[in-house]
């Protein structure tokens, strides 16, 4: 959870010209680039159903921190001049039982709720990361965020934290501590963990109260480096800044490409030359490739010019 797009999300960016010869399909939403519906060695986005990995795996599960933004920090902790979440949770109490107390659970909850609503927002989000000695950024409070299978940033309900708590079996911040490790080393041994992580990523990067289908650019690319935190694709860094350089012409990133932006980078590693434009790829990947090939094409023919030159000026040295 890199930043707090509920409370923070800057206001979406208006739209401007496409970039040049790219092909680009329609959607419903706006104009963007969108995946097909034929998701290549993979299921189709409507039959995947985004949970907190639970349904995978009864066993516990753990994590580690990612190189994220400063954007993210920025956009998670309370905007100036509000009120600085105060309570703080104890943190002895380890709870060793497989069924966690339903009051030991709701009590914690109201440590961090806000006083006017009965959720956990901004301020108390940035308490509990506190007490747990975890930054707000770190990939750890992804993997707690997906556990507790949280709707949208900066907003735990109660449901969703009792429910999620009892889930992993803990009621206490040193429990939690001492579980979200678990969780990171089960994501890092399973796919099918990792691949659930990756889809309920995008979900939880939108804002959900405004009716937000597609994430923008710049909060896509912060997602992205969050979730690739402990293990980056190949083409990770590539892809990012195609991204950065084509901002005025990619104004966001649908659900589809995001769900095949895994498995395209799963399929191509770190070789475009195995990239099949003939699939059912989006319209943004073949962009993408073809913004790459230029560009090692344009630095293929710097270096052989730059290699005739040493050639000749040898050759003149030694006229």
């Amino acid at each position: 959870m890199g930043n707090c797009l509920t409370c923070f999300k800057e206001p979406p960016a208006a739209p401007q010209d496409n970039l040049q010869n790219c092909h680009k399909e329609d959607m419903p939403e706006v104009r963007l680039y969108a995946a097909p519906s034929h998701v290549p060695a993979s299921a189709p986005p409507s039959q995947t159903v985004i949970s907190n990995g639970n349904h995978l795996s009864s066993t516990p599960l753990p994590v580690v921190a990612g190189d994220t933004q400063s954007t993210v920090v920025n956009r998670f902790y309370p905007l100036p001049g509000r009120k600085t979440h105060s309570k703080s949770a104890p943190v002895m109490g380890l709870l060793e039982s497989k069924q966690p107390s339903e009051g030991k659970l709701n009590a914690l909850f109201d440590v961090y709720k806000d006083e006017n609503e009965d959720c956990i927002l901004a301020e108390g989000i940035e308490q509990l990361c506190k007490d747990l000695q975890i930054p707000p950024e770190d990939y750890k409070i992804l993997l707690f965020a997906w556990k507790l299978n949280a709707e949208q940033m900066c907003r735990f309900t109660r449901s969703e934290f009792v429910n999620g708590m009892r889930a992993i079996r803990v009621d206490s911040v040193k429990a939690i501590q001492a579980r979200l490790p678990e969780i990171a080393n089960e994501v890092d041994r399973s796919p099918e963990l990792f691949k659930d992580l990756y889809r309920f990523t995008f979900k939880f990067g939108l804002d959900s109260a405004a009716g937000q289908r597609i994430l923008p650019t710049d909060m896509a690319v912060v997602l992205w480096q969050l979730v690739f935190s402990r293990k980056e694709p190949p083409i990770l860094r590539r892809w990012l800044d195609f991204l950065d350089t084509h901002q005025h012409a990619v104004r966001g990133v649908p659900r589809d490409t995001w769900y095949m932006f895994l498995n395209f980078s799963e399929t191509i590693g770190d070789e475009l030359s195995s990239y099949d434009d003939t699939e059912a790829w989006p319209s943004l990947f073949d962009d993408f490739v073809e913004y790459e090939n230029d560009r090692m094409n344009q630095n293929f023919a710097k270096d052989n010019k730059e290699c005739e030159g040493i050639l000749r000026d040898d050759f003149n040295v030694n006229d």
